[in-house]
């Protein structure tokens, strides 16, 4: 889907003509943001990141069609991928929802309640939409709109300590584990390996092949990207990862969805404005600052 990263709440022009797409290429800038927030694996509904295209709908209507037909499924499937358009006609948007592959199906039902809503309340009328919480996400784009590539990283978070001598080793095992378990066609594998807790998950119509390659540039992005760290995450557009280090051995029935293993855990957004398939993307940290920062004052 093309859309990356992470946005503050902004303000949207509702516009009566279809969304128009710049054709002038923009620059790449990446800008790093840094929040301390406090691990939050047990929230289902805690939001990771939201991406919001710049361009918007002509209105709301095909964005409520298109969260009925998926609330409608949310009871029943983990994944599901659909097109809904205006009972007037109008621009028809390809959309879908997918839950952490360990939920059951009634906290499923319950993430995929809190996601929808979400498109409108965070993105407005945008004309593609993506919301990751911790244990689901939801996406939707309208007909036609640029896609970026399955392996763009969309967002990563970091721990800010590491995980001691031989960290590494344990961690790459996991890792591994991970690879030749999501290899199965499982399309979502979890492992502990020597206090390393580390899970993996592919979008729900990816081959069991495209699904191995996603993970395998996941953990070489992860590795890049957060060293050392004992606990990350790294969101590609059609995979994502996630690992904690449990000093003190892992918890029972894992460690969650969130990444963190206890502590604080270092959030990096990347703020990406990039030249897309021609089109200029504005990609800002996560929301809740309010939050953030009281959480923040706290320790």
């Amino acid at each position: 889907m093309g859309i990356s990263g992470a946005q503050h709440h902004h303000r949207h022009r509702h516009s009566s003509s279809p969304p128009r797409i710049s054709r002038t290429p923009f620059p790449l800038i990446t800008i790093t943001l840094t929040l301390l927030l406090p691990a939050v694996a047990g929230d289902l509904c805690s939001l990771v990141y939201k991406g919001c295209a710049n361009q918007t709908l002509s209105g709301m209507q095909p964005i409520a069609a298109l969260s009925s037909a998926l609330t409608a499924r949310a009871a029943t499937a983990k994944f599901y991928k659909t097109t809904a358009s205006s009972a007037g006609g109008g621009q028809p948007l390809l959309g879908l929802f997918q839950c952490r592959g360990d939920l059951s199906s009634s906290d499923c039902s319950a993430c995929v309640g809190c996601v929808l809503p979400m498109w409108t309340s965070l993105c407005g009328p945008a004309a593609a939409t993506r919301i990751q919480l911790n244990g689901c996400y939801a996406l939707y784009q309208v007909s036609g709109f640029p896609q970026v590539s399955g392996t763009q990283m969309l967002y990563k978070a970091c721990g800010s300590a590491g995980g001691g001598g031989g960290f590494e080793v344990k961690r790459d095992t996991a890792f591994a584990q991970l690879q030749s378990g999501v290899a199965g066609g499982q399309g979502f594998y979890a492992t502990s390996y020597a206090s390393v807790y580390a899970m993996a998950q592919c979008e729900g119509d990816l081959s069991a092949g495209d699904c191995s390659e996603c993970i395998a540039q996941a953990v070489q992005k992860s590795e890049v990207e957060c060293g050392g760290a004992s606990s990350g995450q790294v969101y590609l557009d059609k995979c994502y990862i996630s690992y904690s280090y449990y000093a003190n051995g892992v918890p029972h029935g894992g460690g969650g969805g969130g990444g963190g293993g206890g502590g604080q855990t270092e959030k990096t957004v990347a703020i990406v404005v990039g030249g897309a398939a021609g089109v200029g993307f504005l990609v800002i940290c996560l929301l809740f600052a309010r939050s953030v920062m009281k959480k923040k004052d706290d320790y």
